[in-house]
């Protein structure tokens, strides 16, 4: 184990708080340890922050930790409120078990799930299911207090708005649970996770303590769960990183194509490469700083390169430069260009319903104000005029630029009314 991981991982930027820090230091450079990450399958794909902390996941079990991965069945059904303004959409268990199908798959392009030192995947409703209502209540609700409960930044904007279920007050206990049960069954002591999840890991610490020495349990002497977390991924103005005029920068491919993706690090702040750089790729900090003041343009798009490959592969993110260079060399079309196909009742379009319809701009005033700067082009030609009608005949293409490094390709198909 090596002796300065600690500080290694938090002078990449991974490290934002932790329950215990000499404990866990101590832990994470001496090991080998058992920790775990959990992720509820609320969607049906992985997004940038999950990737954030699998990348700490992997990190732990490159230096020789043991890593659990716990998809959570259970607390899917109930929804975590931390950060959220309303209750989360409910889903069948149909719908959860899908889910969990699709989050494992893509969990599995970043840690080592066999082999020497393979990760363990679980889900908490092999568990949870076990209990009866009133058997949870007396063995998990018996150490919570309420009123610290609503304190939590988990519950505190929920309440505050006047929305909190007594569903979602569920969700920390189970949450704390797992930890619990993974601590008994796996010898699992440090649980990992975004910033976000800080309440509910601390809720897991102290419940263990108190189902082993009860509420008056000296911390000092009795915590053996401990928690880390890392911090939300943040651009250095202070916007949640990920975001994009489409919506969320997902993992998934069918979600968010691969040339978007890697167009999406590209594009970030220059300020931004460094930070990117030292989390998403095996580059030494000292050489991520050195690479950015000598260029910052190939050091975004070694960024952009790197971190595309450990998402998508190798191959994808080579066709991904190729494609790009395709555009950048006055070709036009690439076959690895984001796509998008509509339909039109006749032959023509206008520009502005173009540019909306298919979802390259976000409004028509968007697509209105950057026409008068000039900021829009068709096939390489600039658009002179709001009121542009393109030809849409079925079967043809046209390529929609915004600035220099936005790209759609639009397929036509030409509507055929009954």
């Amino acid at each position: 184990m090596r002796e300065d991981l600690f500080e290694t991982l938090r002078e990449r930027g991974y490290i934002y708080q932790c329950t215990h820090e000499e404990a866990v230091r101590q832990a994470v450079n001496d090991g080998p340890l058992t920790f775990y990450l959990g992720i509820d399958p609320t969607a049906d794909s992985l997004h940038i922050g999950h990737f954030f902390a699998l990348m700490l996941f992997r990190r732990l079990q490159e230096a020789g930790h043991r890593g659990i991965l716990l998809v959570g069945g259970a607390t899917a059904m109930v929804g975590d409120p931390s950060g959220k303004s309303d209750m989360r959409q409910m889903m069948d268990r149909e719908r959860v078990a899908l889910n969990i199908a699709e989050v494992t798959a893509l969990a599995r392009r970043f840690i080592r799930t066999e082999g020497d030192n393979a990760a363990l995947i679980v889900n908490n409703a092999d568990w949870t299911d076990s209990f009866s209502y009133i058997e949870f209540l007396r063995r998990v609700g018996t150490h919570f207090n309420v009123s610290v409960m609503l304190a939590a930044d988990a519950y505190a904007k929920r309440l505050a708005e006047g929305g909190l279920t007594f569903l979602e007050m569920g969700y920390m206990l189970m949450q704390a649970y797992d930890f619990v049960h993974l601590y008994e069954n796996y010898g699992c002591t440090l649980q990992i996770g975004g910033s976000d999840q800080w309440g509910n890991i601390v809720a897991g610490v102290n419940l263990g303590r108190k189902m082993r020495f009860g509420a008056g349990g000296r911390e000092a002497e009795s915590d053996v769960l401990r928690g880390l977390t890392c911090p939300l991924l943040m651009t250095r103005d202070g916007k949640k990183m990920g975001k994009t005029e489409q919506g969320t920068l997902w993992v998934a491919r069918e979600k968010t194509a691969v040339f978007d993706f890697f167009q999406y690090f590209y594009n970030v702040d220059d300020a931004d490469t460094a930070m990117l750089l030292k989390l998403f790729t095996d580059i030494e900090t000292a050489e991520a700083e050195r690479l950015c003041r000598e260029d910052a343009v190939a050091a975004k798009r070694r960024m952009a390169y790197e971190i595309t490959k450990i998402v998508h592969g190798a191959e994808e993110a080579d066709k991904t430069v190729q494609a790009l260079q395709a555009l950048y060399g006055g070709t036009g079309t690439a076959a690895d260009m984001p796509t998008a196909v509509l339909r039109v009742p006749t032959g023509q379009i206008g520009i502005v319903e173009l540019l909306t319809e298919s979802g390259f701009l976000p409004s028509r005033g968007e697509a209105r104000r950057l026409i008068r700067q000039g900021g829009v082009s068709v096939n390489d030609g600039r658009v002179q005029a709001e009121d542009a009608v393109i030809d849409a005949a079925a079967g043809t293409e046209v390529v929609l630029k915004k600035g220099k490094k936005s790209f759609l390709r639009v397929q036509f198909e030409v509507e055929v009314k009954k």
